[in-house]
């Protein structure tokens, strides 16, 4: 299993510049948040994610690709335009 101090790292890095946090709840499911650091304005919120399947590299990745794709579907986080 990652540490939440190396996943948000991880997707911090990943998901530049908005910043992330990973919620650990009592069921051992996760709830990850990417949101602007300065405004607060947060993009993505997913919860009851399960901390057991992030056990890899490879999954991890996987969880990437997924919150990618769900930010990208959501319509907030658009590129600005000037």
């Amino acid at each position: 299993m990652i540490y939440l101090t190396q996943l948000r790292a991880q997707l911090e890095r990943s998901f530049s510049p908005l910043a992330c946090e990973c919620t650990l709840t009592g069921d051992n499911s996760l709830t990850v948040k990417l949101y602007h650091p300065v405004s607060g304005q947060v993009d993505l919120v997913v919860s009851g994610l399960s901390v057991a399947n992030l056990r890899t590299p490879e999954a991890v990745l996987a969880l990437i690709e997924e919150l990618r794709y769900e930010l990208e579907s959501n319509g907030l986080h658009r590129p600005e335009t000037s």
